[in-house]
């Protein structure tokens, strides 16, 4: 139980990984910190339900080993990226063909902490990479084949595809940020590359990195995205995704995470709580989702959201296309992307069993299920009648939309005494939530004078800014 005049300098609303690490900075740079949160658990989005040895992300969120806030924050060290594959396997017209391979060693179990890979331009990858598969007994379904040229078409448009990708994974991140803005699906056209690279490539790419099926986003956002899988190597948290804010919350000191406590309002010097009364302080910051920190911060801006569907399958015998992320060039069903994640990583399901995580974006259609499992027979060559559905995730308000214009720093501080973090002030992603966090404890340890040195914080402002 809390105690009614609990004191902190800093009170934290929210147990995500937004508010998490900001506890740890902040804990790092002796700023005593309360973290509240209305759940009973850590975690918010980033949750992995359990069932009969299955471990089931609700949020299909994909990671990737370039993202310097995952090395950066404190209490991460001990996080395992399982990568998948390199690169990513393309489904066009029933062949499969491998594209962004990368150069480096395999990171199989693999700290992310200084996981950095460069990439390997496609004009020197094997642009045919045959997928052996066991013959099956009582598939209606051909398996893929292997295309040849399509759907990255020719040696030179791969070539050309290769040289811009090594050249965005060696571009400053500043500078992506300075170039000029619009909507990704139109930026894209403008990039010169042929339009069969950019449709049975890039575009699903980046939907599966975005969950934006339209490419509404921000051009800068889709580079900042390109760059991050063209540097590293896209990956998962073994264990399911809650193992990041897991172990946020298990290495702060004991006590500084309460759960179950709702906060109704904020101020400058206090929260009150549903259950608690007023806890009284000298900051507090909110580190919630979007919708959730406009509700006790009026005037914030609220964006839109991407819905996103992950639907869970299992069998026990698993298609043949080992740890890769497969995505749907042909755009032909529901299904963004999918892949054997118990192929990526073993702990995620019980022996002898294989999961199939498959990942619709935009609103569901009508009987998911079965238009999912159809679509997964094609992706995959084979039948999906006999596989078992362990479980439907449907996310309404799950990633904040990044449309052009979209401000990647959006202001963490909005009084001396009232700061506010998390994917929705960064970039939709949890290199954005984790950065968010980082640039308000700065601001926090700026403004209260701790001992630590978070970097430069933002400038002090005497009002709130809408945002």
């Amino acid at each position: 139980m809390l105690e009614l005049a609990y004191q902190a300098d800093v009170v934290i609303v929210g147990a995500g990984i937004a508010g998490l690490s900001a506890a740890h900075r902040l804990t790092s740079a002796g700023v005593t910190t309360t973290v509240l949160e209305a759940a009973p658990c850590v975690g918010g989005r980033m949750a992995t339900e359990k069932v009969d040895g299955f471990r089931l992300d609700r949020i299909g969120q994909l990671l990737s080993t370039a993202y310097p806030e995952l090395a950066l924050t404190p209490g991460l060290d001990a996080l395992t990226l399982r990568p998948f594959a390199p690169g990513v396997l393309l489904h066009s017209d029933g062949r499969h063909q491998r594209a962004g391979a990368q150069a480096g060693a395999h990171a199989g179990g693999g700290r992310a902490r200084g996981a950095l890979h460069a990439v390997r331009a496609l004009a020197g990858a094997p642009r045919n990479r045959a997928l052996p598969r066991p013959p099956r007994t009582g598939s209606t379904t051909a398996p893929p084949r292997v295309r040849a040229g399509a759907p990255l078409g020719s040696a030179v448009d791969q070539a050309r595809l290769g040289a811009a990708l090594t050249r965005l994974a060696a571009t400053p991140a500043e500078r992506l940020l300075r170039r000029p803005e619009a909507p990704a699906a139109e930026a894209l056209a403008a990039r010169g590359l042929p339009a069969r690279t950019i449709d049975g490539f890039l575009r699903p790419l980046l939907a599966a990195l975005l969950c934006d099926p339209d490419l509404t986003t921000s051009s800068r956002c889709a580079d900042l995205a390109l760059r991050a899988f063209a540097a590293g190597r896209l990956g998962i948290p073994e264990g399911g995704a809650d193992v990041l804010p897991e172990l946020l919350a298990r290495t702060l000191p004991p006590g500084t995470v309460h759960t179950g406590v709702r906060v109704t309002a904020v101020s400058t010097t206090s929260v009150t709580t549903a259950e608690h009364g007023e806890f009284r302080c000298r900051a507090v910051l909110v580190a919630t989702d979007a919708r959730t920190a406009a509700e006790l911060l009026p005037g914030l801006r609220v964006p839109d959201f991407h819905p996103v569907t992950v639907l869970h399958h299992t069998t026990d015998e698993p298609p043949a296309t080992g740890a890769s992320l497969l995505l749907d060039a042909d755009r032909g069903g529901p299904v963004a992307h999918t892949t054997v994640i118990s192929q990526v990583d073993p702990s995620r399901a019980p022996a002898g069993r294989a999961l199939i995580s498959s990942t619709v974006l935009g609103p569901p259609p009508d009987g998911v299920d079965t238009a999912v499992r159809m679509h997964l027979a094609r992706l995959y060559g084979t039948s999906t009648g006999r596989w078992e559905t362990l479980a439907v995730h449907h996310t309404a308000e799950a990633v904040p939309a990044m449309r052009a214009p979209h401000d990647l720093r959006r202001p963490v501080r909005l009084l001396a005494g009232l700061y506010v973090c998390g994917d929705h002030r960064d970039t939709s992603t949890v290199q954005g939530a984790l950065h968010s966090a980082h640039r308000a404890s700065a601001a926090i340890v700026s403004d209260l004078g701790g001992t630590g040195s978070l970097h430069a914080a933002e400038p002090v402002r005497t009002a709130p800014r809408a945002a």
